[in-house]
């Protein structure tokens, strides 16, 4: 029997409501589309997370005007999902519809594959890079 059967019930209605800042962010995330498989409004329970990528263990939160004045909330739940194993970023709907790039490219960073990001990507080493780097000269 499945538990958290009443979360399960609501996380599949919000699948079917997503509000324009997800669904924007959705279809760059959808289909592995940055590398990675993400679920929208994904059940952690007793939780729903915006978006979790379970293999990364990152979780993605859009807060819109239902999170005014439930930041204390919003931080019981980060700290019991990052007690999971679970990093967790935190956007405003208005980051997602004015700089939808800087988002992503957070997402990215977060999850090791910005080209642009200083750190290696992943499957990459930094002795790799160093040796490319040292081998200019010869």
């Amino acid at each position: 029997m499945k538990r958290h059967i009443e979360t399960r019930t609501r996380a599949k209605d919000l699948r079917k409501k997503l509000t324009e800042p997800e669904r924007r962010l959705w279809y760059h995330l959808r289909a592995s589309r940055l590398g990675v498989k993400f679920q929208k409004q994904a059940v952690l329970a007793p939780y729903i997370a915006d978006f979790a990528a379970r293999s990364e263990r990152l979780v993605i939160e859009l807060d819109g005007d239902t999170h005014a004045g439930r930041e204390g909330y919003d931080a019981v739940r980060t700290k019991v999902l990052e007690g999971r194993g679970y990093r967790v970023l935190r956007f405003t709907n208005t980051d997602v519809m004015t700089n939808l790039d800087g988002v992503l490219r957070a997402i990215l960073i977060a999850l090791g594959r910005d080209r642009e990001s200083p750190r290696p990507l992943q499957g990459e080493t930094e002795s790799r890079g160093e040796a490319e780097a040292g081998s200019g000269g010869r």
